[in-house]
């Protein structure tokens, strides 16, 4: 921990420096609260701090419930508005006696705060079990939830969400309709866990299928390298809806705060969806498709590039939901495809209904969600019901109905990826009502159309200039063979340098130096070569024998893959099913993710 404390107060003094103030007593406050408090005042304290002054800029000025936590720079009967802890920077951005946000507020400042607020906003590390016990308790409240909504929700509420769907979305689901009919979806293994325990190469052995995946993706069709084989589907348990594995529900670090909870697919159920999920995003995507001008599942840049114009001119604002994957009801997938049975039947044989959460000892056996974070389709099919409830909202606040000459009036003023919506400023409150006639939460504290902070897909934005903090995502490395860390740190140094942090990058390249030996060569970011940034050039070390390119001395990342190895037919399923991903020459006999990753020294090429 002493060096993530270090790695904070090197970052306050160089920032202090930006910003021609002070940080003596903000170092002092952070020592003094972490030595009572624990680690949980960098991870979860000081994120909190950040959220609500990221709120004050929207809302325009400081309330005296902000900041809570932290005492005020001046006591009495008329305190000043800003707290104590980084006043320095904080009188550069609010008026410090009425708390209103100044007109040149300082964009330093703001970067300033933000930066040591959530510099360790989001390090990957296990929450205690009490915060993932509640975390799955959520889960299955959301549950109850959507399940009382559907007793509940209005009827033409659900036409209207119909009929804009089928604006939207009636072309590429004729297309997947036609697909489907035709078998000309191509499955693949991802390569994540799943809940029936075959990793690597052992997931095309697939002991298992369904009946439901057979009556619309027969298995020798899909899991046979041709007919010729047909006499291995008698080793296959094709099993009954009753009799399928549930999801298994589980958490994976997110937050000290709070963990993300997945669900982990069955095998068979993860290949065939990631075979709709491949064809489903090349239609959504096809720039001849109307919804393309408003979705997006592969490039963020739009959406960043949107809440920057949104930060500069008022007339655009970014929007978050809670708990976003758990709450896309089934019942509205089911609307996108009512008219389209090939398509309805083959997402729907390629979902799981029933969730199994070991932590708290239950099984839900009747999904009220769609999918949850872990399935393949979860990502692209909740940004379509976020698009249809964004637009319905929008027609509403407009007095417009939803038209083709409508929606293409609407290009660039409204984008949705995942559950990070961009919509214009007037519509907001109709979004939102409409979002939460749905049964969704939007996230207040993520989102913002007030003021001239916006972000969104990662790019945080004020008046136009980029303020995102950069984030320490793991722990300092304790040696150099644990290459996920090392190149971990390198990259979060190599952020801080590019971003202009450059006495913190020093002080992290010292530390960097001696954990590789000495070798930490300046390289380009296409080189394979753990090494730093920089805006000099790098310095050959000497020229390789037969090609006379540029080599220098560096350690590379060597990811440790054990088997399991196949032969015989599972080998002839995968070189025919994915013939692209085929790039190791040893594939058949190791596969998927490292079980860990080292570091090698070598001569690389520094470009």
């Amino acid at each position: 921990m002493k060096s993530l404390i270090d790695l904070w107060c090197i970052s306050a003094e160089e920032l202090a420096e930006w910003c021609h103030t002070c940080t003596t007593q903000d170092i002092k406050t952070v020592r003094r609260r972490i030595k009572h408090e624990g680690f949980s005042f960098l991870t979860i304290t000081l994120p909190d701090f950040g959220k609500e002054f990221e709120k004050a800029l929207d809302r325009g000025y400081v309330d005296l419930r902000d900041f809570r936590p932290f005492k005020l720079a001046r006591k009495g009967p008329n305190p000043y508005m800003v707290p104590a802890f980084l006043q320095g920077f904080m009188r550069q951005v609010f008026d410090e006696v009425s708390g209103r946000v100044l007109p040149t507020a300082n964009i330093d400042c703001i970067f300033a705060i933000r930066q040591l607020t959530n510099l360790f906003a989001k390090i990957e590390l296990p929450c205690s079990d009490s915060r993932v016990t509640r975390a799955m308790q959520a889960y299955v409240e959301c549950e109850k939830e959507l399940e009382a909504w559907e007793s509940t929700v209005p009827s033409e509420l659900l036409q209207s969400f119909g009929r804009t769907s089928r604006l939207l979305f009636a072309d590429v689901c004729t297309a997947m309709d036609s697909y489907i009919y035709s078998g000309a979806i191509q499955p693949a293994h991802g390569p994540g866990s799943t809940a029936d325990g075959l990793v690597g190469n052992n997931k095309f052995r697939m002991p298992q299928w369904t009946q439901r995946l057979e009556s619309i993706f027969p298995y020798g069709e899909y899991c046979l390298p041709s007919w010729r084989y047909w006499y291995l589907q008698d080793q296959i348990e094709f099993l009954e809806p009753g009799n399928e594995m549930p999801v298994k529900v589980i958490s994976v670090p997110k937050t000290l705060r709070s963990p993300r909870v997945i669900a982990m697919e069955p095998s068979y159920m993860q290949y065939m969806q990631q075979g709709i999920l491949r064809r489903l995003v090349l239609e959504l995507e096809d720039p001849e498709e109307l919804c393309s001008n408003f979705l997006g599942f592969t490039d963020q840049v739009p959406n960043r590039d949107l809440a920057r114009e949104g930060s500069l001119t008022g007339q655009l604002a970014t929007l978050d939901l809670k708990e976003a994957s758990d709450r896309v009801p089934y019942l509205l997938v089911k609307l996108i495809m009512e008219n389209h049975p090939w398509f309805s039947a083959a997402v729907d044989a390629t979902r799981s209904s029933r969730a199994e959460i070991s932590e708290l000892g239950l099984c839900i056996p009747n999904l009220r969600k769609f999918a949850s974070m872990g399935s393949a389709l979860c990502f692209p099919f909740e940004a379509m019901v976020f698009l249809i409830i964004v637009l319905m909202g929008i027609s509403n606040a407009k007095g417009r109905p939803l038209t083709r000459s409508f929606l293409n009036e609407l290009r660039g003023n409204v984008r949705v990826y995942g559950d990070d919506i961009i919509v214009p400023t007037d519509c907001v409150i109709s979004v939102i009502d409409h979002l939460e006639a749905f049964g969704f939460k939007v996230n207040d504290r993520k989102s913002f159309w007030n003021g001239k902070f916006r972000e969104s897909c990662g790019g945080d934005f004020y008046a136009g200039e980029d303020v995102t903090p950069v984030r320490l995502k793991k722990e300092f490395p304790q040696s150099r063979k644990d290459g996920s860390k090392v190149r971990a740190l390198v990259e979060f140094r190599n952020r801080l340098y590019l971003r202009g942090l450059w006495k913190t990058a020093s002080w992290l390249d010292e530390r960097i130096s001696v954990l590789l030996k000495g070798h930490y060569p300046i390289v380009e970011p296409t080189s394979p070569a753990i090494g730093r940034r920089s805006f000099l050039p790098y310095v050959t070390e000497r020229l390789d024998g037969e090609t006379h390119a540029p080599r220098v001395r560096a350690y590379t990342l060597r990811p440790v893959i054990k088997g399991p190895s196949i032969s015989d037919v599972p080998a002839l399923l995968k070189c025919l099913a994915s013939p692209v991903l085929q790039e190791d020459p040893q594939h058949l006999e190791r596969s998927g993710r490292p079980v860990v990753v080292g570091t090698k020294l070598r001569w690389v090429a520094p470009f």
